[in-house]
């Protein structure tokens, strides 16, 4: 029997559907956040035993896909004093893949703590933000297949909900000339929208981001908004709500993926069967699309 004519031209068409988003594992992705975001961490606040639950989880991921790391054991250790106490021995988690053909450096950023116990409810922190930091692992497999034109840092970031303790230690204590950062990433609560948006924070700060971020978003299955980085603008400045203002503040250009506060924002509530699995599979391939194009074009 004759394979007939339309059946290659057909698969010739529909092979680069047939394979987008299998770039993502979404049942890793899944699986990831699904724990980040459990009982048994106990909301992740730093110094905690589910807090260094997630860092031994998160470093095994690392390990498993023979990252390497300026840091032993992944583990960039830091200090800080929040209210009048010292905090000791916070972490963050740290990995590294050079680049083919630069020695500037993309920092991938999530911060993985939150808000622990309060009241004897756990503070789950699923879409805050283990949906980033799940989504930073799955970028990191990614590019350790797919080797990056620059330099990607990957950070796990802790202590973010107590002033963005992780990020200010890890631009003051950098593995490398900050003069090598070209680009920070950022990714804080992207796993739920009921309006099927995902906002990119920083283009009116860093407009020449904007062009390369719309091209790569054209054809995504959310929709990818700009705008909550500017004062007086209508709606919230994200410019120093999250790790990336750490970047910031030192002249570094920043992307932050976020979705606008929902009602389970810094609630108890905040768990892994509020998600949407499809809105965050999508959203977590259009982050990857917009970095890689990011990286291809800086």
């Amino acid at each position: 029997m004759k394979t007939p004519k339309i059946l290659p031209l057909l698969l010739f068409v529909l092979f680069p559907l047939l394979i987008q988003g299998q770039i993502i594992d979404r049942e890793q992705l899944l699986q990831d956040i699904k724990y980040l975001s459990s009982d048994e961490l106990q909301g992740r606040k730093p110094l905690s035993e589910g807090s260094k639950k997630a860092q031994k989880y998160i470093k095994k991921r690392f390990k498993d896909l023979e990252l390497t790391s300026q840091y032993q054991n992944y583990t960039q250790y830091f200090s800080f004093n929040n209210g009048g106490n010292n905090i000791v021995d916070a972490a963050n988690i740290i990995a590294f893949i050079p680049g083919e053909k630069s020695q500037n450096i993309i920092v991938i950023t999530a911060h993985y703590d939150h808000l622990g116990k309060q009241d004897d409810k756990i503070y789950n922190g699923a879409d805050d933000n283990a949906s980033g930091t799940a989504a930073l692992m799955a970028m990191a497999a990614y590019f350790n297949e797919n080797r990056p034109h620059h330099s990607l840092i990957f950070a796990a970031l802790d202590a973010e909900e107590m002033g963005l303790q992780g990020a200010k230690a890890l631009v003051n204590d950098f593995p490398f000339s900050l003069d090598q950062v070209i680009l920070n990433i950022n990714m804080d609560m992207i796993s739920r929208n009921d309006n099927n948006e995902l906002y990119a924070s920083g283009t009116q700060h860093y407009p020449q981001l904007k062009p390369i971020l719309k091209e790569a978003s054209e054809s995504a299955a959310v929709k990818l908004r700009f705008g909550h980085d500017i004062a007086n603008s209508g709606n919230d400045d994200w410019t120093h709500a999250s790790d990336h203002a750490a970047f910031h503040d030192k002249g570094i250009p920043f992307i932050y993926f976020g979705v606008e506060d929902h009602e389970d924002y810094h609630q108890h509530t905040d768990d892994f069967e509020k998600i949407d699995p499809d809105f965050y599979f999508n959203a977590v391939d259009l982050i990857l699309n917009c970095t890689k194009a990011l990286d291809e074009n800086l």
